[in-house]
């Protein structure tokens, strides 16, 4: 890929909405080369602060029962349910990403976060580039420390930096409002 490329695909990068995907998804070894290209995130010190879990089709069944079950015992409405449960529904593959701080005199843990929330952009970006629809959710279960122990196994300490769908593409996605850099910029202090 030429540097105009590269770019090019940047500049035009969008989220594929994950109700929109098909059931078709990469089988492991396209996954995989997926995850390889995103790992190449800045990592700080090699501390590797995160840690994954990808969700295939019936693992996505048992997430959303999790979901129903926690929006249930938080005395939540119909509404709150379907919201909990909608995203792994509908999914067929998504891979959680969790951030996990490590102790660090050097690194600090909001570095740490933040590399988290780079290796989602990362799963995005490597997986749009493969030629996959990719959408970075969260929802609110993903805020939701009991569900999150449930769900993925998290430990003191570990949080859901994002739940990232993969999947084939179906109509074609439509793009948003992007920001205004006159009103998002400053240029000097």
């Amino acid at each position: 890929m030429s540097r105009t490329d590269a770019f090019d695909f940047f500049a035009t990068r969008q989220s594929y909405p994950y109700k929109t995907m098909t059931g078709a998804v990469p089988d492991r070894a396209a996954l995989e080369a997926i995850l390889a290209a995103a790992l190449r995130v800045p990592d700080h010190g090699k501390l590797e602060p995160w840690r994954l879990v990808v969700l295939e089709k019936a693992d996505m069944a048992k997430v959303a029962d999790i979901a129903e079950a926690r929006a249930v015992r938080l005395g939540g409405d119909a509404e709150k349910i379907a919201k909990g449960r909608g995203q792994y529904d509908l999914g067929h593959l998504a891979v959680a990403v969790i951030s996990s701080p490590k102790p660090s005199d050097k690194i600090p843990k909001a570095e740490q976060v933040l590399s988290a929330g780079a290796l989602c952009m990362n799963i995005v970006n490597a997986a749009s580039a493969a030629g996959w629809g990719a959408q970075w959710l969260t929802g609110w279960p993903a805020h939701d420390t009991e569900f999150a122990v449930r769900a993925f196994s998290c430990l003191p300490g570990e949080t859901v930096a994002g739940i990232i769908h993969i999947g084939a593409k179906g109509n074609p996605a439509p793009d948003r409002p992007r920001p205004d850099l006159a009103r998002v910029v400053r240029w000097g202090i």
